[in-house]
């Protein structure tokens, strides 16, 4: 990471350092820069991670890691030691491989930023110059106050040197806090109210409890006793009101007397022949 040669880092970085300085000079100082201070965070990293007694109670009982979770990172740490000779100068090896997935033009375009030993040098003198800066001021440092207890191990030496801007680097420029400002703030009062006014007040309370819930008692009420008690009741019982009283009227004609019966069967013929005479004086 912090391109040192002949290291994989150092091939890829001197490339791309390379091909700027020939399209934008701008943009070649500036990621110059940025090699730089990737160089002195990757050494204040190494010496503050791997170096001095640790600095906090957990990191005192840190253990290694299983294999399989070493064995990966030792052959990524092979690679990144001898990745870089894929594309060694002259040789291009990685480049050929990738021309049958790449337009022509492309592979030209790439071939604008050869390999140039001002550029290397340069980048490899302000990384390791960067990697000092990191040794002094992390490594000397903390040699000594590294024996303090966890809670009066040092500050980091470089807050006192740039003051607020550590401050604002060591706070991500306040991203964090703007992002929770403009985005997760507002999304979170959104989602409340979305939660507390449409969900529950308006859905559940008035929709659910006051719209369907009343609107259907009111319904089963009305049709409880309108319908069902009024009118379908009413009509069974007026059904069974008639049956009675026609049951009333016919049971006066079982009297239980035998006579009765004998002059009801009499004035039966009578009729019958009666009847039967008039039919044949009108035939």
């Amino acid at each position: 990471m912090a391109g040192i040669f002949p290291l994989a880092g150092f091939w890829s970085k001197d490339e791309i350092l390379a091909e700027s300085l020939v399209l934008h000079p701008a943009v070649y100082w500036m990621l110059t820069i940025a090699a730089f201070l990737t160089a002195f965070y990757m050494g204040r990293q190494v010496l503050m991670v791997f170096f001095g007694r640790p600095r906090t109670e957990p990191a005192a009982h840190a253990k290694e890691n299983s294999p399989v979770m070493t064995v990966p990172l030792i052959v990524l740490a092979v690679l990144s030691v001898s990745g870089g000779a894929l594309n060694l100068p002259g040789v291009h090896t990685f480049t050929t491989w990738l021309e049958h997935t790449l337009v022509q033009h492309t592979l030209e375009h790439v071939q604008e930023g050869e390999f140039n030993i001002t550029v290397a040098l340069i980048s490899t003198g302000l990384a390791l110059t960067a990697l000092f800066f990191a040794w002094m001021f992390y490594s000397l440092r903390y040699h000594e106050l590294q024996k303090l207890p966890f809670a009066k191990r040092p500050d980091d030496p470089l807050r006192g040197i740039l003051g607020p801007l550590f401050s604002l680097l060591e706070n991500k420029y306040k991203i964090d806090e703007l992002y929770k400002f403009l985005i997760l703030d507002p999304y979170v009062a959104f989602s409340r109210f979305l939660a507390q006014v449409i969900d529950w007040s308006f859905w559940h309370d008035w929709f659910h409890d006051v719209l369907i819930a009343r609107s259907f008692k009111v319904l089963a009420k009305g049709l409880a006793v309108q319908v069902d008690l009024g009118l379908i009741d009413g009509l069974a019982n007026g059904l069974a009101s008639a049956s009675q009283a026609l049951a009333a009227s016919m049971r006066r004609l079982q009297t239980g007397f035998v006579r009765n019966y004998a002059l009801a069967m009499f004035l039966g013929l009578i009729v019958i022949f009666g009847f039967l005479i008039m039919r044949m004086i009108a035939s």
